[in-house]
């Protein structure tokens, strides 16, 4: 296979990147430079992370109960068990949101593998 295969059209990779990512970065080098000397324990960022927690948590919970395009094939029992095996993971990592979710998306990817 070739590199023109893998990657296909460039200038649609080129389109991506340039809506996509430089808008996102834009704002992220702006969050840094003005919340650089703000107390991580403070009210303000404790209300911050808990409003994106509970907007992560509604997505979620929307995709898991009314699934999306291809979503939609996979087993309602095999997505509720990747919320569950998330959820564990999240516990037992000290409420890591990152080990949640990459948790509950390996299960979901295995389970589909799995399952065919």
């Amino acid at each position: 296979m070739s590199y023109a295969q893998l990657v296909g059209d460039w200038h649609a990779l080129a389109v991506l990147f340039v809506a996509g990512v430089v808008p996102n970065q834009i704002w992220r080098m702006l969050g840094l430079w003005f919340g650089g000397g703000l107390d991580e324990g403070s009210e303000l960022l404790v209300w911050v992370r808990a409003v994106a927690t509970a907007i992560l948590a509604g997505v979620i919970a929307q995709i898991v109960v009314e699934p999306p395009g291809a979503l939609a094939s996979v087993p309602d029992g095999l997505r509720y068990g990747a919320v569950g095996a998330g959820l564990i993971v999240f516990l037992l990592t000290r409420r890591s949101i990152f080990a949640g979710v990459v948790t509950g998306e390996v299960f979901m990817l295995a389970g589909k593998w799995w399952l065919g």
